[in-house]
């Protein structure tokens, strides 16, 4: 053992706990100091087996110590989260017990918090660590049987059903997938991956099938069938109602692996086999691998591995896995219509409501002021980069998205009738009501999409709009569209009637031209009725070439930009950072790309921002979003960040202050480079 040993405390005092702390004795590298629990006397207990280890009678105390360098979280799966991102926030390294956390939304959470508190993580999959599975992985990527076609994997148990055992608990993330189904997962990914020459691969389609307890909803046994890149399939299964075999076969175009322990159960260490067979070869070769370490100290040399060389993550199971792992869960999940209590939208009053793993949390606040504008007749100032709201797929993925926004000061969310047929709006006033936020966040809502494009359509979307968001007001109402059949006084009588009676604060238009939105406001002023008070229209430094969609509407070229500086009429810019066009030449790839945004012209405006960002240290699609915040009248982009890795990138571009020479050139306007 190492002279400084790793020190390590145990969050909680379950079997599990103890099957690791006893694993601990055989590290080469780590010694248990300290356990802590929710009751004090439950951590005496605990340490009575493990003479010299302090007991704390609570995990906050055990955090505090400053004699633990590391902590294994043990704890129910829905607790995973929380306390893993207490602990990084401690500064202490963390080995978490699979899976890492309830879905992939807190994952996220949790990937960030330890990325920010610069500690170490691992999710705790002992089998990963072990020599069988390091030499699996070598075999595949050696060809030993051809091209890998199709993996079966199963891990499953029969327990009896007890409606008060986490394993069948609702509240307590119970079913096979996530307790034992994770295991098949991550190999399968990590098989995949190995495959195609990457440390693993995630699932290009996912379906599924599930026995759901009738009493309590958790999943009995389930089957899913994944497609990965490469052709490969993979047949894995789970239960912890039925007895499997739990084993592993690969097979291949030259052959067959066969794996009868691929979940190590020898915990003691040993000798353990993995049997390979080539199609036309009369023996199957058997190759034993030794092991004479106990296997739960090798996930924790592991951890400790990583913390010696200032890493914050394993070789053998990386954030980014992890990451992708739970991805994988959910959508298994999905496909058999598992849905945890808290995870619902429509979640009855009286469940426990996750507490929010973000708000409040120093590790996500941004190291970058949100800036923030007022508008007349709003009655707080508006963060000057607005989150949309059209693509957070779940509850808990919306909850998670607008906690970090939030947190990292915007308050201004865009959101749509149409959106997810109603979901996100849905999700959205769920989130404020759980949140308790909606007196410290400002809503725009649209209504009237093609084809219902009407006055009275928008009056009747309004009303539905604010029954799902759960308010009786929204600050902001847009027309999603126009329809230039309708005589624009109709429009304008409809939200003035409606501004009036107290629905919403401003109204204005999405994908309207500037003329019509001039005739507007005209037929307001000759009728003594509120206009127009702002457009939410594409604009960007790349200038669309093809409507993303029909109907839309850019405002980037020089004439709209010119008519915008006049009014000073403040634009939600939507697709601000042109879908990602600012990423690289991989966009190239992309043909929704291709058609609505490669032009010579655009392509050197890519260049000029790769240029300035590299001058400046950022991204390009930080000079991108610079540019819009620097125009000479009020611009509000719109981003559409997908994981919280995605927001805080994003987040960066309110470090870059762009001069209007700076803009002048990246806008192809000037030849001439101003200093960076």
């Amino acid at each position: 053992m190492a002279e400084e040993s790793i020190r390590w405390g145990i969050l909680g005092t379950g079997r599990i706990a103890g099957v690791f702390a006893r694993g601990l004795a055989d590290s080469e590298d780590g010694t248990l100091r300290a356990v802590g629990s929710r009751r004090q006397d439950s951590a005496d207990r605990f340490v009575k087996e493990f003479p010299g280890v302090e007991a704390f009678g609570s995990y906050e105390a055990l955090l505090a110590s400053d004699t633990i360098d590391a902590v294994y979280v043990s704890t129910p799966h829905p607790f995973h989260a929380d306390w893993a991102v207490q602990a990084a926030e401690a500064g202490k390294h963390v080995l978490c017990e699979k899976p890492l956390t309830l879905n992939h939304p807190e994952a996220m959470a949790v990937a960030h918090a330890v990325r920010a508190n610069g500690v170490a993580l691992m999710e705790a999959f002992m089998y990963r660590c072990h020599p069988q599975t390091i030499r699996l992985a070598e075999l595949i990527r050696e060809g030993a049987i051809g091209r890998l076609q199709v993996i079966r994997a199963s891990f499953a148990f029969a327990a009896d059903f007890d409606p008060d055992s986490r394993l069948f608990n609702n509240c307590l993330g119970g079913g096979g997938i996530l307790d034992v189904g994770c295991y098949p997962v991550s190999m399968a990914r990590l098989l995949a991956g190995a495959a195609v020459g990457r440390p693993f691969a995630d699932p290009v389609r996912v379906q599924g099938m599930a026995k759901l307890n009738a009493q309590t909803g958790v999943d009995e046994y389930a089957s899913a069938l994944m497609e990965f890149p490469g052709g490969i399939v993979a047949e894995l299964s789970t239960a912890i109602r039925v007895r499997r075999d739990n084993r592993l076969d690969l097979f291949g175009e030259k052959g067959r692996i066969s794996v009868e322990h691929p979940w190590i159960i020898t915990r003691g260490g040993g000798d353990l086999s993995i049997h390979i067979h080539r199609t036309g070869e009369k023996e199957t070769r058997v190759e034993t691998v030794h092991c004479d370490r106990n296997l739960y100290s090798l996930e924790a040399d592991a951890l400790a591995e990583a913390i010696r060389s200032g890493a914050q993550e394993t070789a053998a199971m990386p954030l980014a896995d992890s990451l992708g792992n739970m991805a994988a869960l959910d959508r298994w999940r999905e496909a058999v219509g598992l849905v945890y209590e808290g995870e619902r939208t429509e979640a009855a009053e009286a469940s426990p409501v996750p507490p929010s793993l973000i708000l409040g949390r120093k590790s996500f606040a941004s190291p970058h002021p949100m800036p923030k504008a007022r508008i007349e007749g709003i009655g707080k100032p508006l963060s000057r980069l607005v989150i949309g709201c059209d693509n957070q797929h779940s509850q808990p993925h919306g909850d998670i998205m607008w906690d970090a926004y939030f947190e990292a000061g915007g308050n201004l969310f865009d959101t749509a009738f149409v959106y997810g047929s109603g979901r996100i709006e849905a999700r959205l006033g769920r989130w404020m009501e759980k949140r308790a936020l909606r007196d410290d966040v400002v809503i725009i809502a649209k209504g009237a999409h093609s084809p219902k494009c009407f006055p009275e359509e928008a009056v009747r979307q309004l009303e539905r709009s604010l029954d799902r968001l759960r308010c009786d007001q929204v600050e902001f109402y847009f027309l999603h569209r126009d329809n230039p059949q309708v005589p624009v006084g109709e429009f304008v009588d409809a939200l003035h009637e409606q501004a009036e009676a107290g629905r919403i604060g401003l109204f204005g238009g999405s994908n309207w031209s500037a003329e019509r939105i001039d005739a507007a406001n005209a037929y307001a002023r000759k009728h003594g009725k509120r206009g127009f008070a702002a457009v939410s229209n594409n604009f960007s430094l790349a200038e669309m070439v093809d409507p993303v969609w029909p109907g839309c509407i850019a405002m980037s070229d020089a004439r709209s930009r010119a008519w915008l500086e006049e009014r000073q009429l403040p634009i939600f810019a939507w697709s601000s950072q042109a879908r990602g066009y600012f990423v690289g030449e991989s966009s190239s790839d992309d043909p929704e790309q291709v058609r609505c945004w490669h032009s010579d012209a655009n392509r050197e405006r890519r260049r000029r921002a790769e240029s300035l960002a590299t001058e400046l240290g950022v991204e390009p699609i930080n000079i991108a979003a610079a540019y819009l915040l620097a125009q000479p009248f009020p611009v509000f982009p719109l981003i559409g960040p997908r994981t919280i890795a995605e927001l805080h990138s994003s987040l960066r571009s309110l470090s870059v202050s762009l001069s209007p020479a700076q803009c002048s050139w990246l806008n192809l306007d000037s030849d001439e480079k101003p200093f960076g």
